[in-house]
């Protein structure tokens, strides 16, 4: 019994919220405001990227000329310069990516008046 109970009350507590409810209509979007915002958090995502992949070549520098010819560090600092350069260019290409979808995408509905 104890474990009915333990099951009905919420249970019944979630489905009484579910109904009483009241509906949310969709108000109009401005799609300009969206836009706005979408594009600002991806610029502020790309800076934060470029910062971290500068601080990745520096990085990788540092340890191509400490290495004193060490054949591991000389590889790992490699690497290191390798795969911050592929990781921007990504978010580089990704940045593009998104400036085409979002003026196709203006083109495509219209900007909101």
């Amino acid at each position: 019994m104890k474990k009915f109970t333990k099951f009905l009350v919420p249970t019944a507590t979630l489905l009484s919220l579910l109904i009483s409810a009241t509906p949310v209509f969709a108000a109009a979007a401005d799609v300009t405001k969206i836009e706005t915002f979408i594009k600002s958090i991806i610029q502020i995502l790309v800076t934060i990227a470029g910062l971290v992949a500068a601080g990745c070549f520096v990085y990788g520098g540092i340890g191509y000329i400490t290495s004193s010819g060490n054949p591991e560090l000389l590889d790992r600092s490699k690497k290191t310069i390798l795969y911050s350069a592929i990781g921007l260019a990504v978010v580089l290409g990704a940045f593009v990516l998104t400036n085409i979808v979002s003026d196709l995408a203006t083109g495509a509905f219209g900007a909101a008046q």
